[in-house]
């Protein structure tokens, strides 16, 4: 198996690779110690049945430029063929701002071709390509060289097993018709918005007990300091304080650094310096937040009136059409969309684009008593009334 060390080499294999119409492409990083991946590998893999073609991509050489990469990834005329691709592109969008065009995710294709749920690689190896995978070298520090060969050959069937699922799922979806809902999944996973995290943003993934503006204003200045610390010094979000420790600090509101010290949950590095310094200033900007620039919490459906039997139904129905269809229920309605549309809610995703082809008509069909739910032994029945 070759392993591509210089610019040249990759180019080489680039230019090669955009004369068919699909190549795949995976990744190995590592991020346990940093805010963004560190890229360790790349693997890439033409068409074909063997080997021969498929290499390992080492980012870690001195002197390797990844553009021959990007050139190709913004090449129309390949399809770029990855699973479970978020993690992959958001490396590749930090580094280049480049996103692969045209992307296919064999995750999100075997999601609308009856796989289940965020179905793993290692089962579509086994269901499609009829192979067993070795994954003893899952759990390994990528950034450690040599590879050794037990390394390079699991990194290498990460995209030689690829090659034939995405030709399988292809033409499943081009068969069934449903190339368009994978394609409208693939626009969350190409947007910017997915992978950037604006430091005064990053309070809506605080999971907290209250929603007082006031209450809320103390968690976005210290979700907003330590979001900006972790990405200009690239560690991890928890290596600053972690979500529990700065509840708790919106809480106590401590004003000096002898308050500070009081916290139990908060890091003993975080006690003092650059961090505690830090914490301080973004409590007193929460604590003398004007009321007109508070954070107002969502209660866009706090007085929503869900029907609980309705929304169960609906759960039913959920279940029946996903089989039926052999389409993951998640990737059709989450919960909060049936709690929503048991409760009036028409503007939701579930009753949008394809979803609606396959659960919306019947789903405002029960919600105004034209059609009932029956049991035929194991099956359900969308019955008229």
């Amino acid at each position: 198996m070759k392993t591509i060390t210089t610019t040249a080499e990759l180019e080489a294999y680039c230019t090669e690779a955009a004369k068919h119409d699909h190549v795949t492409v995976d990744t190995e990083f590592l991020r346990e110690r940093t805010y963004y991946s560190k890229l360790c590998l790349i693997q890439l893999a033409m068409p074909g049945t063997d080997d021969s073609n498929a290499v390992l991509v080492d980012p870690l050489s001195e002197g390797l430029s990844l553009d021959p990469l990007y050139t190709l990834f913004r090449d129309t005329s390949v399809v770029k063929v990855f699973h479970a691709a978020r993690q992959d592109l958001e490396i590749f969008y930090v580094d280049a701002g480049v996103f692969p065009e045209p992307l296919f995710d064999t995750q999100v294709a075997a999601m609308v071709c009856g796989f289940g749920e965020q179905v793993g690689y290692e089962t579509l190896v086994r269901k499609i390509a009829h192979q067993p995978l070795d994954k003893t070298s899952r759990f390994t520090d990528w950034s450690r060289r040599p590879l050794s060969d037990a390394q390079a050959k699991y990194a290498l069937a990460d995209v030689t097993h690829l090659r034939q699922i995405y030709e399988f799922l292809a033409r499943k979806l081009e068969q069934t018709g449903r190339a368009r809902w994978v394609q409208e999944e693939l626009e969350i996973l190409t947007s910017p918005d997915t992978y950037v995290t604006p430091p005064r943003e990053a309070w809506r993934r605080v999971k907290t007990r209250t929603n007082s503006p006031k209450f809320l204003a103390l968690v976005r200045e210290l979700a907003a300091f330590r979001e900006e610390y972790a990405q200009t010094r690239n560690i991890p979000r928890s290596r600053v304080y972690k979500d529990d420790a700065m509840v708790e600090l919106a809480s106590n509101k401590p004003k000096n650094h002898e308050e500070l010290g009081r916290a139990r949950l908060l890091l003993r590095e975080a006690r003092k310096g650059e961090i505690a310094d830090g914490i301080l200033k973004a409590v007193a900007a929460g604590v003398n937040c004007p009321p007109g620039d508070m954070p107002q919490p969502d209660r866009s459906r706090d007085k929503l009136q869900v029907n609980p039997a309705l929304s169960d139904l609906l759960r039913v129905l959920l279940k029946a059409k996903s089989e039926s269809a052999g389409v993951a229920a998640k990737l059709i309605a989450p919960a909060a969309d049936l709690d929503g549309i048991a409760a009036g809610l028409r503007d939701v995703a579930a009753l949008k684009g394809w979803r609606r082809e396959v659960f919306g008509e019947d789903a405002l069909r029960l919600c105004n008593g034209e059609i009932a739910l029956t049991a035929v032994g194991s099956d359900l029945k969308v019955v008229e009334l």
